[in-house]
């Protein structure tokens, strides 16, 4: 694919936070503030996501509200797509894309199964299983390869799923670069392939694939819509100094508690994060100092005066 057409389709995406209140509730106030800040950013957002998104907490109705705050925050401003968690069967996949419509949500992923006690399903069954989803699909979908459910889809089935008309792209999170690729050169002609995390953005774009999906987003939006700007433009340096803050960001972040020291950070700094949801707990002040003085440390833009 020629890099003009590659580029022209590249986009980032952030898996957005639920703020919580101390003592677990939705932070609906917070939530909506986060929401429109992410917009300011210019960051396509999914909501309710397994990580970021605490969506293993989540109940139906905290579901409905999120989508329903998205939903009047972000649609016409930037994409606005829910994630949710791994199903146990179809069902309980079909079921979370129609809450999704119903919100008036644009697209949902589709994540892989999780059928259990370390179990890996057979390809045949993967098949089954996504075919019943996608034909059931009342919205836009777009199904996720992901290394967290111990096994990779197929390369060839992804491809397969990705011909049908409601598949908008993959979400391809898997460290084996020949896999990602093999989904990019199956998929990517035609439709979107964004890859999870920021290690990899800048060889999903190599590839031919269009950009990433990230958790720092809650953080920088700006800075990482950044670098699908730069590579847009065709600036090699811009893109190559924003890419190497949100890689940093990323690992500073991930190596001194993940969500939790992200919303930490964004509660310190004045802006939108609120505390995580049992089982997860707050870190601790000794991991907030050291994330703070790393986000200082980068002299973020966004962050200027905060």
């Amino acid at each position: 694919m020629p890099y003009r057409d590659r580029a022209d389709r590249a986009s980032c995406f952030v898996i957005s936070i639920t703020p919580f209140t101390a003592d677990g509730s939705l932070d609906e106030d917070l939530f909506r503030a986060h929401m429109g800040r992410l917009a300011a950013g210019g960051i396509g957002v999914y909501v309710g996501g397994g990580g970021s998104g605490e969506g293993y907490t989540l109940s139906r109705k905290d579901n409905e509200r999120i989508f329903a705050i998205a939903v009047e925050e972000l649609k016409g401003k930037v994409p606005v797509r829910a994630m949710g968690v791994e199903p146990r069967t179809a069902d309980q996949m079909i079921e979370f894309l129609h809450l999704a419509k119903e919100a008036g949500m644009e697209a949902a992923q589709l994540y892989s199964l999780d059928v259990g006690h370390g179990h890996a399903p057979t390809t045949q069954e993967l098949d089954a299983y996504f075919g019943e989803v996608i034909a059931a699909a009342p919205l836009p979908v777009v199904p996720s390869t992901h290394q967290s459910v111990g096994y990779r889809i197929a390369p060839e089935l992804i491809v397969e799923l990705a011909q049908a008309p409601q598949v908008l792209g993959v979400n391809c999170t898997h460290p084996d670069l020949t896999y990602l690729a093999t989904v990019i050169d199956g998929v990517s002609p035609k439709k979107d392939v964004h890859v999870g995390g920021p290690m990899q953005g800048l060889t999903a774009l190599a590839f031919g694939g269009q950009g990433f999906l990230c958790s720092e987003g809650n953080l920088a939006p700006k800075l990482c819509v950044s670098v699908i700007e730069h590579y847009k433009a065709s600036n090699l340096d811009g893109m190559m100094d924003a890419f190497s803050k949100v890689v940093r960001l990323s690992g500073g972040l991930y190596g001194y508690g993940g969500i939790r020291v992200t919303k930490a950070v964004l509660n310190h700094l004045g802006l939108p994060g609120g505390y995580p949801r049992k089982p997860r707990l707050p870190v601790t002040d000794d991991r907030l100092t050291r994330s703070l003085a790393l986000v200082k440390s980068m002299n973020l833009p966004e962050l200027e005066g905060l």
